[in-house]
C-alpha cells in the first residue's frame, strides 16, 4: 500500500479532528483509514487514534472501499448497524403508539430482539428519551388532542390512557405545559398581553402571561403576529399592553440592533420535559457561536437524537430569548428557522460581529 501523502492544510485539520474524536468537525465531513489495520472510520471513532503516517483521508465510504479498506465495526462508518437499530426502535415506537397502556420495558425489548439494558440505551440514543418518557409524550399528545376537540377532562384523561385525573394534575407542567383545564379551554380565561415594535428585521411582537414572555416573534405585520399568538391560545383574551411591556420591548429592539448579552426576560415556556430541556440547552449557546443539530444533541448526551432535537427547536415560540437561530445544519446551511432564513442570517452575522468587537 502506498505511503500517505504529505500533510496538507486540510489534512492538518482532519487529523486534529481524529485526535479529538470530533464527530462533527468544522473542516467538514470525511472518513479516515488506518493503513496498518485496513479499516476506515468516522472521525469520532472511539478506537485508539492512528499515527499520522498510517492515516489516509477519504470523502466517503465508496472512496475508502475502492482503495481497499473495510468499514470499522466499532464506529459503523457506513451506517448499516445504525439503520438496523433505528428500524428496531421505530418498530418499538409504533408499538407504544398502538398500545392503550404503556408497554413494559421487557415487552418492548423482547419485541425488538435485544436485552433490556441494551434496548434501553439504543432507544435513548435514537429518540433522546427513555421508552417511558416517549410513552408519556404519546399520552400527552392524545390528551391534548382530546381536550382541543372539546372533550370533558375526565373523558380525555381516560381516552389518553391515564389511570386517573390525579396523575395528570400531580404534574401538569410536565405533561402538557399547563393544566388540562387550561389546555381544554385553549387559553380561555387567560390574558395574553402583547406589544409590537419595529426592528431592523421587521415587525416584532412580544406576548406575555402573568408568568412571563410566552411568545416573541417576527412577522410581516401586526395582524399576522397576532394570528400567530392566537393559534397557540385560541380562546385567550389578547390585550394590547405597550406600556406594561415597554421595558421588554426596549431590550429586544436594542438586542436586534446591536447584540451584546443574553436577553434577561422572565419566560413562560410551555412544552414537554424534553422540549424544555432542549430549549434550556439553546439558552446555553454563547453569543456569537453556533451549534449543529447533531452537535447540540451530542452536547446534551443524546448523540443519536438529532431529529428529536431539531423538532424541539422548530417548536420554540420565543425567538432570541431561546436562541434557536444559533443551530445550523451539519454543512453550515441556515435551514429550518421559523421566522425565515434571511432573519437567521442577519442575527448570526450581528452576533458574530458583536463577539469580534
Amino acid at each position: 500500500m502506498p505511503d500517505a501523502l504529505p500533510m496538507t492544510d486540510a489534512d492538518d485539520a482532519r487529523y486534529a479532528a481524529v485526535l479529538a474524536r470530533d464527530a462533527a468537525p468544522a473542516c467538514g465531513p470525511f472518513l479516515y483509514a488506518v493503513t496498518t489495520q485496513g479499516v476506515f472510520c468516522k472521525p469520532g471513532c472511539p478506537s485508539r487514534p492512528p499515527l499520522r503516517r498510517n492515516t489516509r483521508f477519504f470523502i466517503d465510504a465508496a472512496a475508502a472501499e475502492a482503495a481497499g479498506f473495510r468499514a470499522c465495526k466499532r464506529c459503523d462508518p457506513k451506517g448499516e448497524r445504525a439503520a438496523i437499530h433505528a428500524a428496531a426502535i421505530q418498530a418499538a415506537c409504533a408499538m407504544i403508539e398502538a398500545s392503550e397502556t404503556i408497554p413494559s420495558l421487557a415487552a418492548l425489548a423482547e419485541r425488538a430482539g435485544y436485552a433490556r439494558h441494551h434496548f434501553l440505551r439504543l432507544f435513548r440514543d435514537v429518540t433522546g428519551v427513555t421508552p417511558r418518557s416517549f410513552a408519556e409524550s404519546v399520552r400527552a399528545r392524545r390528551l391534548s388532542a382530546a381536550l382541543a376537540s372539546g372533550a370533558r377532562v375526565a373523558d380525555a384523561v381516560a381516552e389518553a390512557g391515564f389511570g386517573s385525573e390525579s396523575r395528570v394534575y400531580e404534574a401538569p407542567g410536565r405533561v402538557l405545559g399547563m393544566t388540562p383545564g387550561a389546555a381544554r379551554r385553549g387559553g380561555a380565561g387567560e390574558v395574553i398581553r402583547v406589544a409590537t415594535a419595529a426592528t431592523a428585521l421587521g415587525p416584532l411582537m412580544i406576548g406575555a402571561t402573568e408568568k412571563g414572555v410566552c411568545f416573541l416573534g417576527f412577522g410581516e405585520d401586526e395582524a399576522a403576529l397576532t394570528g400567530d399568538v392566537m393559534a397557540r391560545f385560541p380562546q385567550a383574551r389578547i390585550e394590547q399592553a405597550p406600556d406594561a411591556l415597554a421595558e421588554a420591548l426596549r431590550q429586544v429592539v436594542a438586542y436586534v440592533a446591536e447584540p451584546r448579552a443574553a436577553l434577561d426576560l422572565p419566560l413562560d415556556l410551555r412544552g414537554t420535559a424534553f422540549q424544555r430541556r432542549v430549549w434550556e440547552a439553546l439558552r446555553e449557546i454563547p453569543l456569537g457561536e453556533t451549534r449543529t443539530y447533531s452537535g447540540l444533541a451530542a452536547q446534551m448526551g443524546m448523540p443519536a437524537a438529532t431529529r428529536a432535537v431539531a423538532r424541539a427547536c422548530a417548536q420554540n415560540k420565543v425567538s432570541l430569548a431561546v436562541p434557536c437561530h444559533r443551530v445550523v445544519a451539519k454543512d453550515g446551511d441556515l435551514t429550518g428557522y421559523r421566522w425565515g432564513v434571511p432573519r437567521k442570517r442577519a442575527l448570526l452575522e450581528g452576533e458574530a460581529k458583536a463577539r469580534r468587537g
